[in-house]
């Protein structure tokens, strides 16, 4: 396993140039097998051996059901973190350094109105919760209140909608606050040192507030789903085109490992296994799942619910201007190797079915 060399292309100007040799590649022909298979994470490793959590890929890196897939075929499987999260990993898809990868719905959508020529295979993890933090003592109480004030978030990444639709919902948009662009660990560190005034970001800031460091003023949990964030794995319409039976094989792994995670007969080791990197508590995970069924949470499923949220997602970031086109999500969602894994495990009606509008 391998962290993502710094060397990778950070610029735009990188990005462009990529897309533009995806956008004019000729017709693939026939290839014999690949020699391995990259998967990027829009997540940075932690831990020895390296590890990240909370969703179904995560259970399946931490097994090694991917490596056992195409270990029979002497087929390599290397993984490769990112610091810089989705747009990072969106830099490698554009240089070829990637045939799949573990990402949330914003960089992809960003990524594909660009140019990107991905299709998406399944959803890893739905409705992850957004929480919003500041200092003990703070005067700000509620999102309303944060007009004027330094906010920190992580943009570009799959908590930037969200946290933009709760903005709007209370009568705010980014204009209104003194965004500061911080990734996870600094926006915390800056939020302790009280050099922020506010940071939005996921569950694992309940560990600055056992510590004593912030104070909890919202969480998604029990709200709209409309403020979660959902994330999925991807794959290079050129890896899929070329190798489709390996496609499928990729597909099937992680639905197994997706099965296992959602069984609540598994619900503490699932927790202990995402506990494994170190930055978060077992404690934390059971109580952001708190009321919520692994198999909602943990469903493969591109359902109605899921793909109209995909598609609300392509209009708020087109609205607030984060992408310059629209496209079409039904034709960026392949269902074909989700379907066929489906059938051959027989888990066509195992994890609900949500219609838009309807939650289970």
């Amino acid at each position: 396993m391998k962290q993502a060399r710094r060397t990778l292309l950070a610029g735009s100007a990188g990005l462009i140039a990529g897309i533009a040799l995806l956008a004019h590649a000729g017709p693939v022909t026939a290839a014999p097998a690949p020699a391995v298979i990259r998967i990027g994470v829009a997540s940075p490793a932690y831990g020895n051996p390296p590890a990240i959590a909370g969703s179904s890929i995560a259970i399946a890196h931490a097994t090694g059901a991917i490596e056992q897939e195409f270990k029979p075929d002497n087929i390599k499987v290397e993984w490769y973190f990112f610091k810089g999260a989705g747009p990072a990993v969106n830099e490698a898809l554009s240089n070829r350094q990637l045939d799949f990868a573990y990402q949330g719905d914003l960089p992809s959508i960003i990524g594909r109105a660009a140019g990107l020529k991905t299709r998406l295979l399944l959803a890893t993890s739905v409705r992850i919760n957004t929480y919003l933090a500041v200092p003990p003592g703070s005067p700000i109480h509620s999102v309303k209140d944060l007009r004027g004030k330094r906010v920190a978030m992580f943009k570009g990444t799959n908590g930037q909608l969200p946290i933009d639709r709760l903005l709007a919902a209370n009568g705010l948009s980014e204009r209104d606050l003194k965004v500061v662009n911080l990734d996870t660990a600094t926006a915390q560190a800056a939020l302790t040192t009280r050099d922020i005034d506010a940071v939005f970001g996921g569950f694992d800031l309940l560990k600055l507030r056992d510590k004593g460091v912030a104070k909890i003023i919202y969480t998604s949990k029990g709200d709209s789903p409309v403020f979660t964030r959902q994330s999925h794995m991807l794959v290079t319409d050129d890896f899929a085109t070329r190798y489709p039976a390996l496609t499928g094989r990729f597909v099937k792994a992680v639905v197994k490992a997706a099965r296992w995670s959602s069984d609540e007969a598994n619900r503490e080791e699932v927790f202990r296994l995402w506990t494994r990197p170190g930055t978060a508590k077992l404690e934390h995970w059971k109580e952001d799942y708190q009321g919520q069924q692994l198999r909602v949470r943990l469903s493969p499923l591109f359902d109605p619910f899921l793909t109209d949220r995909y598609k609300d997602a392509v209009e708020h970031a087109y609205r607030f201007r984060l992408i310059r086109t629209k496209f079409d999500v039904d034709g960026w969602i392949d269902r074909r190797f989700l379907d066929a894994s489906l059938k051959e495990l027989k888990l066509d009606t195992y994890w609900p079915v949500n219609q838009v509008g309807v939650i289970h």
